[in-house]
């Protein structure tokens, strides 16, 4: 797919240029793709970042995906109800923390994939595991933190062949959405 626009939604910590962000947005740009990371540093309302994120998505023409990390992957879940992206792809999605209104995500997206690290002290797996059976996601469980920088090369890998699956409109069968790596 010739034209397409990857919105990034990062961390409540973070910035929108972030390591990882950075190395994403190589691979959307090696494939020809419109990268936009909004800067949402100035806000740690969750809510207010979500509809920033359906706003900015709204002005793009062609597929777009979302991508997010930590309170940006629960804000890229919650806009995908109202955008209906090509893919949403989550990095330690903020799941199942106090102070987030919407509890149960309810995704709507062409491709699901998230990423999630066993050492991960800040979202709890319990929630991230509930969601992604709750919703057929590939699920990738890694050896790192958090911020999973540890893998970012492999991440680089997973986005490019995540990309490739959800701008090409591949279904997956149930049996195959929902996968551990270990």
């Amino acid at each position: 797919m010739a034209h397409f626009t990857v919105i990034f939604a990062h961390g409540r910590e973070s910035g929108p240029w972030g390591v990882k962000i950075r190395a994403l947005a190589r691979v959307v740009e090696k494939r020809g793709g419109r990268v936009v990371s909004r800067d949402d540093t100035d806000t740690q309302d969750p809510e207010l970042r979500v509809a920033r994120l359906v706003d900015a998505a709204r002005e793009n023409d062609g597929p777009v995906v979302l991508v997010g990390s930590s309170m940006g992957g629960y804000v890229a879940a919650v806009a995908s109800h109202e955008v209906a992206p090509a893919g949403l792809f989550l990095m330690a999605p903020a799941f199942g923390l106090p102070g987030y209104a919407v509890q149960k995500v309810q995704p709507v997206a062409g491709a699901l994939t998230v990423v999630h690290g066993w050492q991960d002290d800040i979202v709890p797996l319990p929630a991230v595991l509930e969601f992604a059976r709750d919703h057929d996601a590939f699920l990738y469980l890694v050896p790192a933190a958090h911020a999973l920088i540890e893998q970012v090369g492999w991440l680089q890998q997973v986005f490019d062949a995540f990309l490739e699956r959800c701008l090409a409109g591949t279904t997956v069968s149930r049996a195959a959405r929902v996968m551990a790596t270990f």
